[in-house]
């Protein structure tokens, strides 16, 4: 099965790092015209250089409604719409896990802010033009701890990947009718970005153990492994497929 993207136009938030820059690459390599979007500038330009001379970068706060919809605006310019928007941007923001009465409410929105709001914005944005061409993908980046529970144990995390989940099979069924298809990856743990590398390196080697112990495949996944999870959804071969979401994480 070949993944061809050519003259598609793809944008990809958090892709400052990790999964985001890996499916930048990867989108870019099959010859899709790239737009990725962070808040770090200089890791940004990392991105830049990994994806080659088809991949635009962009400063750009998710949490920013219209700075979301003037990345979008200026990424439809050539092709008058955006044929496929990876929702990647997310994460725990540096915190930590706390009791329930500890957390306070500016630090329980801040996460909802990233990892729903900032989905339900991008989508916002693209709809108009994707339902003019009467096609599109939006592929989320969800978590293993929107099916359970976090390993870090932080509440708006877990439920804010669980709503973004819930968001992803709306939104399938009410963009279905002009073509577009919306669905789900939860990656399980991978070493991607400095946040996992400490929770890795917190487990310690018994905790490190037991977690590849728990995987079927008795590894750790690797941010190629999302990346071709996302190549597909973004393909003509999964365009029967929409409200569903695929876990990547070895097998639990």
């Amino acid at each position: 099965m070949r993944v061809d993207l050519s003259g598609r136009v793809a944008v990809v938030t958090g892709a400052a790092h990790g999964f985001g820059r890996e499916i930048a690459r990867q989108l870019a390599r099959v010859g899709a015209e790239v737009w990725a979007c962070d808040v770090l500038g200089d890791e940004l330009a990392e991105t830049a250089a990994a994806c080659g001379a088809s991949c635009a970068t962009r400063v750009v706060d998710v949490t920013d409604v219209d700075a979301v919809a003037a990345l979008v605006a200026e990424a439809e310019r050539g092709r008058g719409h955006v044929d496929v928007l990876v929702n990647n941007a997310g994460g725990v923001l540096g915190q930590v896990g706390v009791p329930l009465e500890d957390v306070a409410p500016s630090t329980w929105q801040a996460i909802f802010d990233v990892n729903l709001t900032a989905t339900f914005y991008c989508a916002r944005a693209v709809a108009p033009g994707m339902k003019r061409a009467r096609s599109g993908r939006i592929v989320n980046i969800s978590s293993g701890a929107g099916l359970g529970t976090s390993l870090t144990g932080i509440q708006a995390y877990a439920a804010a990947k669980a709503g973004q989940i819930g968001l992803t099979r709306q939104l399938a069924h009410e963009l279905g009718p002009w073509g577009i298809t919306v669905n789900n990856v939860a990656p399980g743990f991978v070493l991607s970005n400095p946040t996992t590398e400490r929770q890795w390196d917190a487990y310690g080697p018994e905790g490190q153990r037991a977690l590849v112990e728990r995987i079927a495949l008795r590894r750790l996944g690797s941010p190629a492994d999302i990346a071709h999870a996302v190549l597909f959804l973004a393909s003509d071969h999964a365009g029967w497929i929409t409200g569903q979401v695929l876990p990547v994480d070895g097998g639990r």
